[in-house]
């Protein structure tokens, strides 16, 4: 399998680490936003990441890409079987590829996408504004969630933290805190330090550490 992207994405990230919990092998062709590369834009596009190739097989979203994997890859089961926790793991699924990473993308692009990636200053003022009106309420909301076993569904982990820890990466890239928030600083660092994500999130933090 060829994936299309960037792990600097957290829905690229969530691919990489889903498969990695899996143990199937994903070959990831390196891409930038907007890419006109062809065999990117042939399996998307729309040119958004990530895309996948397996074969002749072409496929575009994340929460597509991870169902597909799922099918054919389906032990060890990440997306629960059971009809409740199923519903559960979608929920966060989309969670996290939306209010949270709506919330923390206006940081991400502003503040490392726009200048240290495109060379073009960000809205720094739209960051903080993110940052201070908008990042604290979906926060908030999934301090209150998070069981005592740090897995949100089944005391496993699953899809769902997966997808939500992924944005948070961004947040973090973007230099915001968790302060204030310690079950998510617990979470976080619990599931970042799994193998599927520790050596991303060590590449992440060193190139962006040469960047400056």
């Amino acid at each position: 399998m060829i994936l299309y992207g960037s792990s600097f994405s957290p829905f690229v990230r969530k691919v990489l680490a889903f498969a990695a919990e899996k143990g199937v092998a994903i070959d990831l062709h390196r891409v930038a936003r907007g890419s006109d590369d062809p065999a990117f834009r042939e399996a998307n596009p729309l040119g958004k990441m990530p895309a996948l190739r397996d074969g002749d097989y072409l496929l575009a979203d994340s929460s597509a890409i991870v169902a597909y994997i799922e099918a054919l890859h389906p032990e060890p089961a990440l997306i629960p079987v059971e009809p409740r926790a199923r519903g559960t793991a979608m929920f966060w699924d989309e969670f996290g590829d939306a209010e949270m990473f709506d919330a923390i993308r206006p940081l991400f692009f502003n503040r490392v996408v726009s200048p240290r990636f495109e060379g073009k200053p960000g809205d720094l003022a739209a960051a903080d504004a993110s940052e201070a009106d908008v990042v604290p309420g979906v926060l908030a909301y999934l301090e209150a969630r998070i069981p005592e076993s740090l897995f949100l569904v089944e005391d496993r982990i699953t899809l769902a933290d997966l997808a939500v820890v992924s944005p948070l990466v961004n947040l973090e890239h973007a230099g915001g805190t968790l302060d204030g928030f310690p079950r998510i600083a617990a979470y976080k660092a619990a599931i970042l330090a799994r193998p599927s994500f520790a050596g991303l999130l060590e590449k992440e933090r060193a190139l962006l550490a040469r960047m400056g």
